[in-house]
């Protein structure tokens, strides 16, 4: 299908720095995401399709990015502004794409409502198979420009239109955070912020905000080794990145390694590791024989990458962590089991996973975590320790979890976070994690 797309973009007349170009090009990748693929996966594929000058990647992954944030609305609304859903879903998912343009954002609108309409009314033209419903498009759009007071006025009656979120994720976040669930979704839906972890080997947060001011960047301390940017900046442009000065990782990831603590000299694995960022954590810390692994060999690749741009090493290998086969009978003092989960605590960097998941799939990955800590359980040595993390927010992911396990295996719960709800405050900014530490007695 993205050939044939690609084609027609590369033949349809539109200037790749237009809008119209970067609506057809969105509304291909959010095609892509209701079909199952991840939001990166989705840019990637349309990206590899032809030459894209940073500019309009950039735009096509922030319209992506900010169509899945209000999903749940544009749905809505185009339910409401037409007779029937239109078809194909190209055309459905090119009116989420102009309609999500028609929102203010903080009171503020991207582009003039005519330029959407316009452009939008372009990129349908262009698309052989959708040009006939130009005039649709048209009717549609100025037709919501017409009615939106009433037409958002409805939307807030609409749970899966007010949250962005489907119906079965906001109750079950109801369900399990009475208190809190409000807050929980709002969060989601907000950009996260640029956080960079500090390598403590090289620097310190108080040197690396005096050199992120004096490159015009405003920076503050949020952790020990954590630094919040105030406006987010291409990887390229942060000062030090490139010799491994800082990392890019959330507030709440940092809280890993410190939990584990490993010391000079400790045997310590880090299972699921890619793409390395706690491992380069847990290096930056102690002179620690790590063993990274992970079952996919460009994950494992990644981690190569990060940790030779840090200037520290690691044994890297391919196996599944359910499994032994990979390991060489010698336990470890340490283990972190950062298990496979429904990611349903990162969802503002994420905004597709809300749309991916199903409601079976925390009891499945669930089972799978629970294969996963029993295997790395029995390669613990006595007195060591393990770290369960999860980036869900799910109870059956993360202290049900917890408990069942301490439970079956007699593992001493020794004192951490527990779960994290994600939080967007100046100074508290970062994602909803869980953490378990246990040891083994």
């Amino acid at each position: 299908m993205i050939n044939r797309k690609i084609n027609f973009l590369a033949q349809s007349g539109l200037v790749p720095e237009s809008l119209a170009f970067r609506l057809a090009c969105t509304a291909e990748v959010i095609c892509r995401v209701i079909n199952g693929r991840s939001l990166p996966h989705a840019l990637s594929t349309v990206f590899s399709g032809m030459a894209f000058s940073p500019s309009t990647r950039g735009a096509i992954q922030d319209i992506s990015y900010h169509v899945l944030r209000n999903l749940g609305l544009v749905r809505f609304l185009t339910e409401k502004l037409t007779r029937k859903l239109p078809e194909p879903l190209l055309l459905q998912n090119l009116l989420h794409c102009a309609l999500v343009l028609l929102l203010p954002e903080n009171g503020i609108l991207r582009y003039e409502p005519y330029t959407v309409v316009d452009q939008a009314v372009q990129a349908t033209a262009s698309i052989r198979t959708l040009s006939k419903a130009k005039g649709l498009v048209n009717a549609v759009l100025r037709r919501f420009l017409r009615e939106q007071t009433d037409l958002l006025k409805a939307a807030r009656q609409r749970p899966e239109a007010c949250w962005n979120y489907p119906a079965w994720w906001i109750d079950r976040i109801r369900e399990a955070y009475p208190s809190d669930w409000e807050s929980i979704l709002e969060v989601g839906n907000m950009p996260p912020p640029l956080t960079l972890r500090v390598n403590r080997r090289k620097s310190s947060t108080d040197a690396y905000i005096r050199l992120a001011n004096s490159a015009g960047i405003d920076a503050v301390a949020i952790g020990p080794c954590a630094v919040k940017l105030a406006h987010p900046v291409p990887v390229d442009k942060i000062p030090g990145f490139n010799n491994g000065l800082v990392s890019v990782q959330d507030a709440a990831a940092q809280l890993a390694a410190p939990l584990l603590n490993p010391e000079n000299g400790m045997k310590v694995l880090d299972a699921c590791a890619a793409p390395g960022g706690k491992s380069g954590h847990m290096l930056e810390m102690a002179n620690i024989d790590l063993l990274a692994l992970d079952c996919d060999h460009r994950r494992l690749q990644m981690i190569h990458e990060n940790l030779e741009r840090l200037g520290l090493k690691a044994r890297t290998k391919k196996g599944d962590a359910t499994k032994q086969d990979w390991w060489d009978k010698k336990p470890f003092d340490c283990i972190l089991a950062d298990v496979p989960c429904t990611a349903s605590g990162i969802t503002r960097r994420h905004p597709d996973i809300r749309w991916l998941r199903r409601p079976a799939d925390s009891q499945e990955l669930s089972d799978l975590s629970m294969r996963i800590l029993e295997n790395l359980w029995s390669m613990l040595k006595p007195g060591g320790k393990l770290l369960l993390a999860t980036c869900s927010i799910w109870p059956e992911e993360s202290e049900q979890q917890a408990r069942t396990f301490s439970a079956r295996f007699g593992a001493q719960r020794l004192e951490a976070p527990g779960q994290l709800l994600p939080t967007a405050k100046d100074l508290i900014d970062h994602d909803g994690l869980f953490y378990a530490l246990f040891k083994k007695t």
